[in-house]
């Protein structure tokens, strides 16, 4: 059953913290917006009124044009390193926080419209996306989710039926994202550039209630909060790694205090398997390349732990001195993480120190052969693997790396049949493949043609299923197709 307007339980907390951290912003209307897509199940999980529901009410909701009674809309502040570059005031420079929405279960999520027109943190930009961006972040989020990434969700896109200059004109749309908050290491980075510290306590209490209460109940709760959410970005970053995605702008304002996958915008997963893949075309120097995205979110959080200095200890010798032992834990909670993934990619459920080596192994050899990564995991998943030794161009390699691994499986407490199963369960099928997103963009664009686009939503909801009707989606890109740049929408 779908929420009534009178049941439909919103708060605005984030309203009640300092006015420093927020501007109250309208959206601009759009011209002629008209539907992209409506995410029926997640609307049902926020217990989101059926008045909204893929109606004409809904329309101009999230198109901007016409806001429920329950909306407050507000632009939030924040900083940020931009390619290491501080940038003391970024904020929302083209989305609005709507409403914080309490699910039946209790949860709380932000309900937030991007693309939305422009706000005071815009700094001269016209506050629009561009239809692009807004199905990329659409198909991406949500194909993430079905994977089991933290993530960010997506519960509407619809058309502005307006134009956005870019560098050449596109059509518009507006994105509606559910978050379980907009809280930002950059957000951290702007309370504590104002230099009040019961103003940074405030904003880290109020982030300890919303993300991890149980800090709240620790000696040094700060700390705690440190720890927490280096724990958490430590693990997302593991699931990355271990499906080939490839963020593409990890700047500090694009990373989220719950370890949620915020801000996909140059976004991308990897084909062929190379540790130094990049598709962002404004990442110039491989910045954020797949291999150095461990070492990025470790050089984020001690941008987050800089912020939370005053707060550690009131000598500043002995901040330094406790934030670096809890970064120090980074490493060896994301290499747990990420042993954890590939060991089950492998199907090996009992691990010895010495079979670690099989993922170094096979990496190389699939760095060396130009090996799918998503395809040949998938292949390694069957009960026979000859497709999978059919990737990989030198076959005494692959024999040799298959003698080893073979060797390792036959000292599992588990049978043929039940690594099989295991490993097709964490070995998708499908992933969103660039070129298919690219293709799905393109005609959207320029033919206003939509049925790829909804063809991927359903596809996408289920990558660990193999279904013969969604069997060409599984297919690497070819020469022809490949896409290796990616733009972000602003």
């Amino acid at each position: 059953m779908s929420a009534t307007t009178d049941s439909f339980n919103v708060e605005h907390s984030y309203q009640q913290l300092p006015a420093s951290l927020f501007t109250h912003c309208q959206p601009t209307p759009v011209a002629a917006p008209e539907w992209l897509a409506f995410n029926q199940p997640l609307a049902d999980e926020l217990g989101l009124p059926s008045t909204y529901h893929a109606s004409d009410a809904g329309l101009q909701l999230f198109a901007g044009n016409a806001l429920a009674d329950w909306c407050k809309p507000l632009a939030q502040a924040y900083a940020g390193h931009q390619f290491a570059n501080y940038v003391p005031r970024l904020g929302d420079g083209r989305a609005l926080l709507l409403a914080e929405v309490i699910n039946p279960q209790g949860q709380r999520y932000d309900l937030q419209l991007k693309g939305a027109g422009p706000t005071p943190f815009s700094r001269g930009g016209d506050g629009r996306s561009p239809l692009g961006p807004v199905m990329r972040e659409y198909l991406l989020s949500e194909a993430m989710h079905a994977l089991g990434v933290p993530t960010t969700r997506a519960l509407a896109a619809v058309s502005s039926g307006e134009i956005v200059l870019r560098d050449e004109s596109l059509p518009g749309a507006i994105l509606t994202r559910v978050a379980k908050s907009h809280i930002r290491i950059g957000t951290f980075q702007y309370v504590a550039s104002l230099a009040d510290q019961a103003q940074l306590t405030e904003f880290a209490d109020y982030a300890i209630a919303r993300h991890y209460p149980h800090c709240s109940k620790q000696p040094q709760p700060y700390r705690a909060l440190l720890e927490a959410v280096i724990a958490a970005q430590a693990a997302t970053v593991a699931h990355w790694m271990s499906l080939g995605f490839i963020h593409g702008v990890m700047n500090t304002d694009n990373m989220s205090i719950s370890g949620e996958t915020i801000d996909y915008g140059p976004c991308a997963f990897m084909e062929a398997y190379d540790e130094k893949t990049v598709f962002s075309a404004i990442d110039r120097r491989g910045r954020y390349a797949y291999c150095n995205q461990p070492p990025i979110a470790l050089w984020n959080l001690t941008r987050f732990a800089e912020a939370l200095l005053p707060l550690l200890h009131h000598a500043q010798s002995e901040a330094i001195a406790l934030a670096t032992v809890a970064l120090d834990k980074f490493s060896t909670v994301y290499d747990a993480a990420y042993r954890q993934r590939m060991m089950a990619k492998l199907g090996i459920t009992q691990a010895e120190k010495e079979d670690e080596q099989l993922i170094g192994s096979l990496l190389l050899l699939m760095q060396q052969q130009r090996v799918d990564f998503t395809l040949f995991f998938r292949q390694l998943s069957q009960e026979n693997c000859a497709a999978a030794a059919d990737l990989c161009s030198n076959s005494a390699d692959w024999k040799s790396w298959y003698a080893n691994w073979q060797s390792c499986l036959s000292r599992q407490a588990i049978t043929n049949e039940q690594r099989v199963i295991a490993m097709q369960q964490v070995n998708p099928a499908l992933i969103p493949r660039n070129h298919l997103v690219q293709q799905a963009i393109t005609q959207a664009t320029q033919q206003g043609d939509l049925s790829l686009f909804n063809q991927l939503q359903q596809a996408w909801l289920q990558p660990f299923v193999d279904k013969p009707a969604y069997q060409v989606f599984s297919h690497p890109a070819t020469a022809e197709q490949q896409v290796n740049r990616t733009f972000c929408g602003t």
